[in-house]
């Protein structure tokens, strides 16, 4: 690998004008640093991006956690990321996997977005400890390095269950994600809210996993149980979707014999028929706001917390429910 030391040699100049030229300082003359530049160039040099890191201390690439990259929550998320981090000159990389972690300790990366149930929360605390700076999507940790930007899950779930309610449904299932996502625990920590404080409901849980096949599986839970018309809150839409697959073409109608509602509000479900009810929020917004905290707690600023918004999207696959007067 060609090195600055051979430039310089064949340049006949010192090693540390070729560094002055290559980072384009006014040290060095524009006629000495074209010539080093068409050099370097001829040469087929290569900066190393390890000893840059090592001299600067920075490495100009934040690294995004995620625990999937599929569905589309998380390429929204990674536009609104990846479009403030270039607009400041800065790269991303998304990772995922136990592996990808010592991405931080080895200092790879100038700092983190976490939106990753494989990081435990001890083990982000720890790096904080070690001064990296951390931006958390899926927790609620305290630390001076960790800022968090959290989803509002509890207004979310709740304002869909007072859609429900209000529609006259009490018999309802909830359609829960995996049992270590934050996003899930807090959206159900809503529903089981609204359920005691109403002795009338009859809520039955059905433990799933934010996927398309996930839905199809507690469709076919509910429609074994089914003896009178019944809700269902999907935590997210890719559930939702997964049942709206698994009866179609059956005798029980969405809308009608089964009332559904989803959270995420993502584009497919606009085109389901009847059309989803769900609960919306701007996920480039999110991952906006998630690069926009890390950069000024990067640059030694501080910023308070944020919670992100969300409001309820009305549908017609959540219909009134006549109830005996």
């Amino acid at each position: 690998m060609v090195s600055i030391k051979d430039i310089a040699k064949k340049a006949g100049v010192s090693i540390s004008t070729v560094s002055y030229a290559l980072n384009g300082s006014s040290k060095v003359t524009d006629e000495t640093s074209s010539r080093i530049l068409a050099i370097a160039e001829e040469l087929n040099y290569v900066p190393n991006a390890a000893a840059r890191t090592l001299k600067k201390r920075e490495s100009r690439i934040i690294g995004v956690f995620l625990t999937d990259f599929r569905g589309e929550v998380y390429g929204d998320l990674l536009d609104g990321v990846k479009e403030v981090l270039n607009r400041e000159g800065y790269d991303m990389i998304v990772c995922s996997g136990i592996q990808s972690h010592r991405m931080l300790p080895e200092r790879m990366i100038d700092g983190a977005i976490i939106l990753d149930s494989g990081f435990d929360s001890e083990e982000i605390l720890r790096y904080a400890d070690r001064g990296h700076r951390i931006v958390v999507l899926d927790r609620e940790l305290i630390h001076p390095n960790i800022n968090r930007v959290l989803l509002d899950n509890h207004s979310g779930a709740e304002a869909a269950m007072r859609y429900l309610l209000d529609h006259g449904h009490r018999n309802v299932y909830v359609v829960t994600g995996p049992e270590d996502s934050y996003d899930s625990n807090q959206r159900l920590a809503a529903v089981r809210q609204i359920a005691d404080s109403n002795p009338e409901i009859k809520l039955t849980e059905i433990r799933s996993n934010f996927e398309k096949k996930g839905g199809v599986l507690a469709a076919q839970q509910i429609i074994e149980e089914y003896k009178e018309p019944a809700a269902v809150f999907c935590l997210n839409d890719e559930m939702a979707v997964g049942i709206s697959n698994a009866l179609a073409g059956k005798e029980l109608k969405i809308g009608e014999h089964i009332h559904l509602i989803g959270f995420d509000n993502i584009e497919l479900t606009q085109y389901l028929q009847p059309r989803l009810a769900t609960v919306d929020y701007s996920r480039a917004k999110w991952g906006a706001a998630a690069a926009e905290h890390l950069l000024k707690i990067l640059a030694g600023n501080q910023i308070e917390h944020e919670r992100l918004q969300v409001k309820l999207v009305e549908g017609g696959s959540v219909g009134t429910l006549k109830r005996p007067v």
